[in-house]
């Protein structure tokens, strides 16, 4: 690609289809609210699993060119951390420990690697999740992926410190046999101490049949990013979600069939269905508070203004 030197702070995106995303109308706004009068947003959009030197590329230029102050990585984390991890000047524990990058940063000349997707996706998780749901259930964890959503989303909720709020058993089932055993490899790393089923499955029957066995109360995840970065579902329309099970759509635009296919069983099976929209924001917000050094609430009234100035800007 052609990179041209930032003349304004920028902040990158590192994606898929970055301009159908909403940050990109819904950014100046926040720039503007958080006293970031000059930053700019720029996206750069690779396919899925692209070339590692289209990775390295995008990342050499980041590092040297002085207004490019950072950026936000999705899909692309695990792909991107294994083709430039070289490149970064710093690691933090996160993303060294989950092989991942969510976002880039610099201080002080050095370019700075960082997973926050545990932190996000945790905000987001105890949110929405019913107090002490693991705990009263006995209900199990079925992540439909093996990508960096599902290494933040397992760790989190694998946590001692969590003590018996934690999933019975956690399921995870990807295509790709190679996903499967670099999250296995993660999970042994931060002594992951649940039961885990690691599934290779060959397409969304062999989801289904997951479904179909899961106990009452079930979190059940698209990590997939089918919905958002390619059509379709993990599932299909014959899935069964299991009684009383939490659907969560980590996406927010797209076609989102798996957010489709739970609301029309929703009723029925007493299912409790999310989106990504709040986990979109707890990302781009985590994001911009490292990449540009300031201090962003991840909850509470200033949380509060940031999620409605994005749902307006949205819809604009």
């Amino acid at each position: 690609m052609n990179y041209q030197a930032a003349t304004r702070p920028t902040l990158y995106f590192i994606g898929v289809t970055t301009a159908k995303s909403s940050i990109m109308p819904v950014f100046p706004k926040w720039a503007a609210h958080l006293g970031l009068h000059d930053a700019a947003i720029t996206g750069i959009d690779f396919p899925v699993h692209a070339d590692p030197a289209a990775y390295r590329e995008a990342v050499a230029f980041i590092k040297r060119d002085p207004l490019s102050l950072g950026a936000l990585v999705t899909t692309h984390k695990i792909d991107l951390y294994a083709a430039a991890k070289d490149l970064f000047d710093a690691v933090d524990p996160y993303a060294g420990l989950m092989h991942e990058t969510s976002c880039l940063s610099k201080q002080d000349g050095k370019l700075i690697c960082h997973a926050k997707d545990p932190i996000s996706a945790g905000l987001t998780l105890d949110n929405f999740l019913p107090k002490d749901h693991f705990a009263k259930t006995g209900a199990e964890m079925f992540s439909i992926g093996a990508g960096g959503s599902t290494i933040a989303h397992t760790w989190h909720l694998a946590q001692k410190t969590r003590g018996s709020n934690r999933p019975s058993r956690i399921v995870v089932a990807d295509r790709d046999e190679e996903r499967l055993n670099e999250i296995q490899r993660i999970h042994r790393s931060f002594a992951l101490d649940l039961p885990v089923d690691y599934v290779k499955v060959a397409d969304a029957t062999g989801n289904n049949a997951i479904l179909a066995k899961l106990k009452p109360g079930a979190l059940v995840i698209n990590a997939t990013g089918l919905g958002k970065d390619a059509p379709g579902s993990p599932l299909t329309d014959a899935a069964r979600f299991p009684e009383g099970a939490i659907a969560w759509e980590l996406n927010y635009r797209g076609d989102l069939v798996f957010l489709d296919q739970a609301k029309r069983q929703q009723a029925e099976r007493h299912l409790q269905v999310e989106n990504g929209w709040t986990y979109f924001i707890h990302g781009w917000t985590q994001v911009i508070a490292e990449v540009f050094h300031i201090d962003i609430p991840a909850s509470g009234p200033g949380f509060d203004a940031l999620s409605r100035i994005a749902s307006e800007a949205s819809k604009s």
